[in-house]
């Protein structure tokens, strides 16, 4: 409690004294204004003593509303050393309302020639005077020189570091700062075993817990913190994150915890924090030989390969050493990418194969598969955008149900061995165009499984971080803007896992291939998404409702509040597998002819970009409640 009351203390005696200083600033400008305004004007040695009593009779309520405008406005709310545009028009604002009240009172009041001119004079100097100064105290601390003179520069050996973890990775950390200088100075160390507290580790002393971390940093005018507990993880390294994010210091975690207690310094022993560390669970365990097993020398082909998975799909299966990796995918650029990409990695010869088409087109399809006879086909391609797919129903349904049907139909007539599908937790009890077409793919899947040798599985997790079009890249481009950061709901709630987290239970998952089976990847718990706009908007410098708006918008489209993973028939006989981390759906059985009926009939409504094809989506799947269909009954 004294450790809070002390450090709220230091704020206000910071604000207590930009406040006086800003409060000089004003006069001072009013005074700088008149003085301008006195050259070339008539009988100066008149207007001079005339208008400067004048000056000195108001400045008391003028200076008193320029403050009240900075206070109301937030001026000492704003971390200056993360200010952008946005605060510089707040500031702008600021100083245009008292400008602007001056100029009334004294066209009604005061009638001096003082408020038609050395005021607008006066309120451009406020500006750049108030605005100025903390700009140039920004760029100071930000120059090697400001940084030098502090003691702490990004490249100075003696720069004061703060060691989050008084075990062996800690002990590591401190031992690798001390061989390679680059790192900084190890001077303090925070741990919460109170048995450690006070002791040295290679002489550098543990003096408080993680709570302290605050205080440590201002105390030890900390340069940067290293984050070295590597069984940290979820809430906790989450409120970590927020204590070190609070001191503003430059945040570091161990870049490979494998690596603990290796001889000598590596080059990067440590690394930048990143949003997949707010979402942080215990990494990933593969089944190596078992994936090893139906990869190694096949014929591998990824659909969407290009995309956010599908890309690192491909990054996944060339570990395990493909005969041919073929990237499928209708936008060549970010597939180009990815083969320049993978060629720098296993060398210009690696056995890469870049092919343009659409997944709607069956006849490219039997080219492909007659060219080049794949033995595996991971199938990424879709549209997963659920708000444009409210928009554009039929093309959802083209590209998604069609094209899937096309992949299965081209895949099984050439002898396909295994082809695993990715799914969604949108297709469970859909209430979007989108999830509902995904779930039509699972049940294609099935039928394709029952009818065919091929094996057929189909894979389902919920939002991939940093995926494209994902809600973690909008808030950080919104954050980098200057916000507002936009949220749907405050209750909304997601299922996250990073993307090579899921690329690599979906090979699992392949390995697995119980054909006709639905698995679902274990999403660890689902997270509030305004929880972790909260912690971006920290992760960057500034506070939530503070200096960054979070405003919330409305649900879009065919969006949920709470997402599912599985379905009501589903919970009872789904089962965990071999993987701890993967659960599994029994196959299904499906009538096919009525199935296919409806596909036709579904195929046919896709003609045309209108409610038919919503109703036909209706019929097909019991479970599927539009959105559109909520709220009319919602009015």
């Amino acid at each position: 409690m004294k450790k809070e009351t002390k450090r709220k203390g230091a704020i206000l005696l910071r604000r207590g004294l930009l406040f006086l200083i800003d409060l000089w600033l004003v006069c001072f400008s009013f005074y700088l204004g008149l003085l301008l305004r006195a050259d070339g004007a008539p009988d100066v040695d008149v207007w001079w003593p005339h208008n400067l009593a004048l000056l000195y009779e108001n400045l008391p309520w003028i200076a008193a509303l320029y403050m009240l405008s900075f206070l109301v406005g937030g001026l000492y709310t704003i971390l200056w050393k993360y200010a952008g545009e946005r605060d510089l028009f707040r500031l702008a604002v600021m100083v245009a309302v008292p400008t602007v009240a001056v100029y009334f009172v004294n066209r009604l009041f005061v009638h001096g020639v003082l408020f038609n001119s050395a005021n607008c004079i006066a309120a451009i100097f406020i500006l750049l005077f108030v605005g100025g100064i903390r700009l140039v105290w920004r760029m100071f601390l930000d120059h090697p020189l400001g940084a030098a003179l502090r003691g702490v520069t990004s490249n100075d050996p003696n720069r004061p570091m703060l060691i989050v973890g008084a075990g062996e990775a800690g002990a590591w950390a401190i031992n690798v700062c001390k061989s390679n200088k680059t790192y900084g100075h190890p001077v303090v160390v925070a741990d919460d075993a109170p048995e450690k507290l006070n002791q040295t580790i290679h002489g550098v002393p543990v003096k408080g817990t993680l709570e302290d971390i605050p205080e440590l940093c201002a105390r030890y005018n900390i340069y940067g913190i290293i984050i070295a507990i590597p069984t940290l993880r979820g809430s906790r390294l989450n409120h970590v994150i927020d204590l070190c994010m609070t001191t503003h210091c430059k945040v570091q975690v161990l870049s490979d915890p494998q690596s603990v207690g290796a001889a000598g310094a590596p080059a990067h022993a440590f690394r930048e924090l990143n949003t997949a560390d707010f979402l942080s669970r215990d990494e990933v365990t593969l089944d190596t030989e078992k994936i090893s097993g139906y990869l190694k020398d096949k014929v591998v082909l990824v659909t969407g390969g290009g995309g956010s998975i599908g890309s690192e799909l491909c990054r996944q299966v060339m570990r395990f050493g493909p005969a041919k990796l073929l990237i499928f995918d209708i936008y060549e650029n970010c597939a180009y990418e990815l083969q320049m990409e993978l060629q720098r990695k296993y060398g210009r010869a690696a056995p890469i194969e870049v092919l343009v088409g659409s997944i709607r087109d069956k006849k490219r399809l039997d080219e492909v598969f007659e060219t080049y006879r794949p033995q595996v086909v991971f199938h990424a391609a879709a549209h997963k955008h659920v708000p444009l797919m409210e928009v554009s129903p039929a093309e959802a349904v083209k590209n998604n149900v069609m094209g899937t049907k096309n992949l299965l139909a081209s895949a099984s007539e050439h002898g396909v061995e295994r082809l695993v599908q990715l799914s969604t937790d949108k297709a469970v009890n859909p209430t979007s165009v989108m999830g509902c077409t995904k779930r039509l793919c699972e049940m294609l899947i099935q039928t394709f499984a029952q009818h065919t040798k091929m094996k057929c599985v189909a894979v389902r997790f919920g939002n991939v971080l940093g995926s494209h079009g994902s809600v973690i890249p909008l808030f950080e481009a919104q954050i980098k803007q200057g916000g507002p950061v936009t949220l749907t709901d405050p209750n909304i709630e997601r299922y996250f896992m990073t993307i090579p987290e899921a690329a690599q239970l979906v090979l699992q998952a392949g390995a697995l291939a119980e054909s006709g089976s639905i698995y679902v990847l274990d999403m660890g718990e689902p997270v509030k998404i305004i929880d972790l706009a909260r912690q971006l908007i920290r992760f960057y410098g500034y506070e939530p409702g503070v200096n960054m708006e979070i405003k919330i918008v409305g649900l879009r489209p065919g969006e949920k509040l709470y997402e599912e993973l599985m379905m009501d028939e589903e919970q009872d006989k789904m089962r965990r597998t071999e993987h701890n981390k993967i659960f599994v759906a029994p196959p299904r059985d499906i009538k096919l002819d009525e199935f296919y009926q409806q596909l036709q009939a579904l195929f046919h409504a896709a003609e045309h970009n209108d409610e038919g094809v919503v109703r036909q989506l209706q019929a097909m799947i019991p479970t599927f409640t539009p959105v559109r269909e909520q709220l009319k009954h919602k009015s």
